[in-house]
């Protein structure tokens, strides 16, 4: 083989093309030898016959454009421009750019430049310079002579043929793509490949056309546009009717390779964009990768790879006759025979095998393309009038504008109808499920998506009979659906550090600084959506979902603070001083976050008030630490084309809102030191750092625990809770037997005492339970107190927990229905609402009589 390609030389047109035609038939003769014989296997003869075509695609471009650069044709371009073809490039498309060649294979080719090495007058007169040297290539390698032909090339994959020249320009090529590409273009460029002339350049523009091959999202619309196809090419080629095998189309016919390779493709396209791993140029490694990744049954890919083999094998035998562009079996008993011989098989054999083959793959992938084509039934039939007025708005749902979506929603609709009447709570369901569709921006990706993945609808209607805040934020972000399906969807929760590392890494190679903000809401929203999943089906338990919570939420911050930093320095220049640092308060601070929590969080710099940043625009220490905080602030919360990822509260700085949005590390000690109400003592007790530079972080600690381990007046302390309980009682009323946070014995009430034992204590704590236990330590809480403050504290937090998922306001255990209260009831461990009514009342009850017992004890009598 190398010796062939070696003999290959010419310095004229003709004896080019004489040597490469000889080089062919050398080629063409050895392999055909190997092959039958058993000394090739498949990938070895496609990868020869391919590797001859890039050699040859190559060798026939440089030797059209060195003409050209040497005529003085090509601007700018010398000698050393050669072996790069001046900036043109071929892309090796279809079975040329998987390397799967046979041996009659047309070889399809997209032809493109590089336009940014040309500027002015000089564009216009490259690419004339260029189609020529297109044109004269090609005619090199197809035109049939005395000695045969190279390879017949075909160039019209290229963007719009009918208007376009023979070359493109690469720019003019992705502005098509990006505005006018169309599924199959997508699906050719799975196996597209710089295979001769600048073969970096063409690798680059491929990489820029990624995200027009594979979407972000799922992509299960393509299941759809791929079945159109099918059915397209079997009807203007007419292959309809049952497999029979004479003058069979072992290509495009059923069950052929064509099939295979459209199955493969359309899974590749529907999760290539979520998965690396699954851009694989070859069909054989495409259906490897997506059953290692669980897109396709292990025994799907294996049959399909086996008879994939086996089509191929049988394709390569028929094209050896008379060197034949043919993918047709033969029509005569003795064609069958000859091939039968060819392959070493009795010819009963063979036609066995092949019917039996053509059958299971036409089997396999007509169940994955084509839908049940039965007609909808009347899915009015069984509901109110009311309900039934619900169902005929949809179709004037934005969801429900295209006849396409229109088309795969009717199909859906009466198994949709059917799963939400059989409910227990069905109106709410309804009325829920409908809020989710009318919120969806468009249908046909997601309907799609259902319409291949039924257990997707099931989860669907589940939390629409049970969680409608959940419902409606699904149809604002119906993205995040696509986790579902991701593969690890339903696996154990993999910690913070781990997450860190994923949104990073998810993060980092993206371009700009608003695509990452985007990006990292897509991200955060699948595993927000996640852990609502996980909690809505008792995968985990209020607490743990707590914890997880917090762990995103630190996640988030965490990896976006350097990402603003970088983005605000480049305007201002590097942080003046030793940085900045983000310290979490609050349920953040704590750790005790749920599925609606806003951020607490204030930002301390440590700087010398002199200091100046030195950027472009420099600013100083202060101004310019409190424009980063803003930038940090609106990073978090500012409404994008992804949604916001929290709302960010700031109050609890020194000073308040009348203080500065960033304090300095100097005045923050300062004032905690000689200025802080109790109150924000209190609130200190929760102070956590989260992100930015560790030395102030552990400042901030060590001024924290200075502070709270000072000695103080405990009764002032107690003086100054029982006040801060009362106008929290006066302000805020409570909504009812159920409520979880505001009023005597609840959250906050338990948050109070147990604030006010850290910083009485010597230790100060985070948690709430730890802190509980030190008021314990301290003489002030008795152990039967602290254990009913504990109790009530768990169960209060598991209630707040399940109500975020249920609703936005006040519960009702009327309103939720009895899916939503059988929720409740499970995460709280009771047989029915009644009980739980019960519980929650015992045990406030009983948290109430501790605190006022204890905030009318002295601080340390229990252990006098």
């Amino acid at each position: 083989f190398a010796g062939a390609m070696k003999q290959v030389e010419g310095d004229s047109d003709s004896a080019l093309r004489t040597s490469l035609r000889i080089a062919k038939q050398r080629i063409a003769l050895l392999t055909g030898l190997a092959d039958p014989a058993g000394v090739y296997q498949l990938e070895h003869v496609t990868g020869a016959l391919t590797d001859l075509a890039d050699f040859a695609t190559h060798t026939a471009m440089t030797f059209q454009v060195g003409n050209e650069i040497r005529r003085g044709k090509l601007p700018g371009m010398t000698e050393d421009d050669i072996d790069t073809a001046g900036g043109m490039v071929a892309l090796a498309m279809g079975k040329m750019g998987a390397h799967e060649l046979n041996y009659s294979s047309d070889i399809d080719l997209i032809m493109l430049f590089d336009d940014s090495r040309f500027q002015g007058a000089d564009f216009h007169e490259a690419r004339a310079s260029l189609i020529r040297a297109t044109r004269k290539m090609s005619a090199l390698l197809s035109e049939n002579t005395a000695d045969g032909y190279v390879f017949r090339t075909d160039l019209r994959l290229r963007p719009d043929p009918s208007v376009t020249p023979v070359i493109v320009g690469m720019e003019a090529a992705e502005r098509y793509y990006e505005s006018l590409g169309r599924t199959w273009e997508r699906a050719a460029h799975i196996k597209a490949r710089a295979c001769a002339g600048d073969i970096a350049a063409g690798e680059a523009y491929l990489k820029r056309l990624t995200p027009f091959v594979y979407r972000k999202h799922l992509d299960f619309a393509a299941i759809q546009d791929a079945h159109d196809m099918r059915l397209r090419i079997r009807r203007e080629k007419g292959l309809h009717g049952e497999i029979t095998l004479p003058g069979h189309d072992l290509k495009l016919g059923r069950g052929g390779i064509r099939e295979i390779e459209f199955f493969t493709q359309t899974r590749q396209l529907i999760a290539g964009g979520r998965d690396k791993d699954l851009r694989v140029t070859t069909t054989v490694g495409g259906l490897a990768a997506l059953a290692e990744k669980g897109w396709v049954p292990g025994s799907a890919a294996e049959l399909l790879t086996r008879h994939y083999r086996f089509h191929r094998e049988v394709e390569h035998r028929v094209q050896m006759v008379r060197d034949a562009q043919t993918h047709k079996l033969p029509n005569t008993p003795g064609g069958f025979e000859r091939i039968a011989c060819m392959m070493d098989k009795d010819v009963e054999v063979l036609k066995s095998e092949l019917f039996d083959a053509l059958t299971e793959v036409h089997e396999l992938t007509e169940e994955f393309f084509a839908p049940d084509p039965s007609a909808p039934a009347d899915v009015d039939d069984g509901l109110s009038e009311e309900d039934a007025q619900i169902v005929e708005n949809w179709k004037n749902y934005p969801a429900l504008r295209s006849a396409r979506a229109v088309e795969v929603f009717d199909r859906l609709k009466p198994d949709l109808i059917e799963k939400l009447s059989a409910g227990s709570r069905p109106r709410e369901a309804l009325l829920n499920f409908d809020k989710f569709l009318k919120g969806l921006p468009a249908g046909v990706q997601l309907f799609s998506l259902f319409e291949a993945n039924p257990a997707l609808v099931d989860l669907i209607l589940d939390i629409a009979a049970t969680a409608p805040a959940l419902s409606v934020y699904l149809g604002r972000n119906a993205q995040v659906l696509d986790a579902v399906i991701g593969g690890d969807f339903f696996s154990p929760w993999p910690g913070q550090e781990v997450l860190e590392e994923e949104l990073v890494a998810y993060l980092t190679p993206l371009a700009d600084y608003e695509t990452k903000l985007d990006a990292s809401r897509r991200w955060a929203k699948e595993w927000h959506f996640r852990i609502g999943v996980h909690l809505l089906r008792g995968l985990i338990t209020a607490e743990e979902a707590g914890t997880e919570y917090a762990d995103l939420a630190d996640t988030v911050v965490r990896a976006l603070w350097p990402i603003v930093v970088d983005e605000f320095a480049g305007k201002h220049g590097n942080p003046p001083g030793n940085g900045a640092a983000l310290i979490g308060m609050g349920s953040l601070g704590a750790r005790t976050t749920t599925a609606t929590s806003d951020l607490d969080l204030i930002v301390i710099y440590d700087a010398p008030g002199d200091a100046e940043s030195d950027g472009r625009r420099p600013l100083g220490a202060r101004a310019y630490y409190a424009k980063l905080t803003q930038a940090m602030v609106t990073a978090l919360s500012a409404q994008m084309p992804e949604g916001r990822l929290y709302e960010v509260d700031m109050r609890l700085r020194p000073s308040g809102r009348q203080g500065p949005v960033a304090t300095s590390l100097a005045s923050f000690e300062n004032y905690q030191r000689t200025e802080a109400w109790t109150w924000e003592h209190l609130a200190l007790t929760r102070a956590r750092g989260v992100a930015g530079d560790t030395g102030i972080r552990a400042a901030v600690e060590a001024v924290r625990a200075e502070v709270l381990g000072s000695c103080r007046d405990a009764d002032q302390v107690v003086a100054d809770v029982l006040e801060m309980r009362a106008r929290i009682a006066e302000a805020k009323e409570v909504p009812g037997p159920l409520e979880a946070k505001i009023g005597p014995g609840r959250l906050l009430d338990i948050e109070l005492v147990a604030q006010a034992a850290a910083v009485l204590a010597p230790k100060t704590p985070h948690d709430t339970i730890a802190q509980l236990r030190e008021g314990v330590s301290i003489g002030w809480i008795a152990e039967d107190e602290a254990e009913a403050l504990i109790t009530a504290y768990g169960t209060l937090r598991r209630l707040q927990s399940g109500t975020k998922l249920l609703t936005d306001g006040a519960l009702d255990l009327d309103a939720i229905g009895p899916v939503g209260r059988q929720f409740l009831c499970r995460m709280l461990e009771v047989s029915d609402a009644e009980d739980l009514l019960a519980l929650v009342e015992a045990r406030v009850a009983r948290s109430q009589q501790a605190v006022e017992a204890v905030l009318a004890r002295e601080p340390g009598s229990i252990a006098a």
